[in-house]
């Protein structure tokens, strides 16, 4: 089985969470079977952008890399306190164990913020939320910022906003095991 761990922050955005475990479970019913989503964050309980309430299956603390193959994380809004927990250095310290053991990290919009300030997109291609703001602030983590929707660079995804949050989560799952599979889940969910 191919564990996929979403990463939540307090006021993570619900929809770009939602594209992940809705693809990788549709996929564990309907696809290949073989992939499952967990969640995390840094409190057993998290609060979305809009204040709704979940309940995450691991804290950081208890996650053991070794037993996933992909990180998932979705934006958020910063007046929910998105970045409180985003930028907070366990949080950082799991993405860059993720990539110290080459495993696929996906983001949506400014789910790429955490990426590029824990380091591991220096000097990589990346994207984020299409406001002048977010993508300063993601070049001033040493990020070649490109005009694109989604770009992958070295198992990494990033995208620009939430229009882009199926089409990130069908490559997540392509990534994780065939384009023909990520094409039937497509299909399956009428997209």
């Amino acid at each position: 089985m191919k564990k996929v761990l979403l990463l939540l922050a307090n006021g993570f955005e619900t929809f770009e969470a939602c594209v992940f475990i809705d693809v990788i479970g549709w996929n564990l019913v309907e696809g290949d079977c073989s992939t499952q989503l967990f969640t995390c964050g840094l409190n057993k309980e998290i609060k979305s952008s809009f204040n709704q309430r979940f309940v995450v299956d691991f804290l950081i603390d208890e996650v053991n890399i070794a037993d996933f193959e992909a990180l998932a994380i979705p934006g958020g809004f910063e007046v929910y306190g998105f970045y409180d927990d985003a930028y907070a250095e366990k949080f950082l310290e799991l993405i860059r164990g993720f990539k110290s053991k080459n495993k696929i990290i996906a983001s949506i919009c400014v789910g790429a913020l955490p990426l590029g300030k824990s380091g591991i997109l220096k000097d990589k291609k990346g994207t984020t939320y299409n406001s002048f703001v977010r993508r300063e602030a993601l070049k001033d983590y040493g990020v070649h910022v490109l005009n694109q929707p989604i770009v992958l660079d070295d198992n990494v995804i990033t995208s620009w906003n939430p229009a882009t949050a199926i089409e990130v989560a069908l490559l997540l799952l392509e990534l994780l095991t065939s384009k023909n599979n990520a094409d039937i889940i497509r299909k399956l969910m009428g997209f």
